[in-house]
């Protein structure tokens, strides 16, 4: 399959590949030996993450203590 760039530097993604990510909107894009790599991703707001991270911390017993603790663990000097 081919893809041209505009000449505003855009790609248009064929329509085969648009077909396996039908939820997608957004992408995060690489490069690896001289490759571009598309990988799909979902946009949510910091909030709404935040809170869902806070819950599932919560529904685990896991405390504030316990991240700290946790932080200073990776954060020790390796011998």
């Amino acid at each position: 399959m081919l893809a041209k760039k505009t000449s505003k530097n855009q790609l248009t993604l064929p329509k085969e590949i648009v077909k396996v990510f039908p939820d997608s909107e957004y992408f995060d894009i690489s490069v690896e030996d001289r490759k571009i790599i598309l990988m799909p991703v979902k946009i949510i707001p910091a909030d709404v993450t935040l809170e869902g991270i806070r819950n599932k911390m919560a529904k685990l017993g896991i405390t504030e203590g316990d991240v700290a603790e946790a932080v200073k663990w990776a954060r020790k000097k390796k011998r």
